[in-house]
């Protein structure tokens, strides 16, 4: 079953897509609706629907600044509009497809079929991304790898100082003053890192153990290599201090 939200500002059109939407119900759940692309963003930067309804003209920000302001790839969009000669744009912007309103019932079905295969290569994707970097990090227990920006990444452990929890995503930063992005919460980064070497010292914040430079007890934090200074969390302190 797909997973669909909707962002339009105006509920009439909301309400004709969700009805259109109805008769393949059992092919595609509506799992929300938006007519503030304000509150859509703010809900799409903590899931990941399969794939997105969005509408091109709305008052406080068009549809093509809102997929600007999207941080997920891996959702598969459909522009909605009254106006046609927003297709190529809307193409060029790398969404899926593009349906005008008032949306056609043959022109839907299409539209589900290219999320469907959308949605397989995906899925697809990750399978053997996964298997890949299953396998590296098995075999070399010197690097770990990461998918990030359509390619993987083999970092070594001893270059990364710590990794930031950013909701779905997470950030590694590195001794060279490089950040990696990856689409991995910070809970599956630090499933990846040496449990020895590696500690979650706060919900927001796994560090290299061997780039601390000071551990402020009194203020309770630590001040990395890098000069970041990082909280621990009050349960987590014991546990930290066995640690050193």
């Amino acid at each position: 079953m797909l997973t669909a939200v909707i962002v339009d500002d105006e509920p009439k059109a909301i309400q004709g897509l969700s009805w259109e939407l109805k008769n393949f119900r059992d092919e595609i759940e509506i799992v929300k609706t938006f007519s503030i692309p304000e509150d859509a963003l703010l809900y799409l930067s903590k899931h990941t629907p399969d794939c997105l309804f969005l509408d091109i003209q709305m008052p406080t920000m068009d549809g093509f600044q809102f997929l600007e302001q999207l941080n997920q790839k891996n959702i598969a969009v459909v522009f909605t509009t009254a106006y046609d000669e927003y297709a190529i744009k809307a193409l060029k912007n790398e969404a899926l497809d593009y349906l005008l309103k008032p949306i056609d019932f043959d022109d839907l079905k299409e539209t589900i079929s290219k999320i469907k295969k959308f949605r397989s290569r995906i899925v697809n994707s990750n399978k053997i991304e996964d298997i890949l970097i299953n396998f590296t990090n098995t075999k070399n227990k010197k690097k770990i790898t990461i998918n990030t920006d359509g390619k993987l990444l083999f970092l070594n452990i001893e270059d990364i100082l710590f990794a930031e929890s950013d909701g779905n995503y997470s950030t590694i930063f590195l001794n060279d003053g490089q950040k990696v992005l990856v689409t991995k919460k910070l809970k599956e980064v630090n499933a990846l890192l040496p449990e020895g070497d590696f500690f979650r010292i706060h919900n927001s914040y796994v560090i290299n153990l061997s780039k601390i430079k000071e551990f402020l007890k009194t203020d309770g934090y630590v001040i990395m290599e890098s000069n970041h200074k990082i909280p621990v969390a009050r349960q987590r302190k014991s546990s930290f201090l066995e640690k050193l």
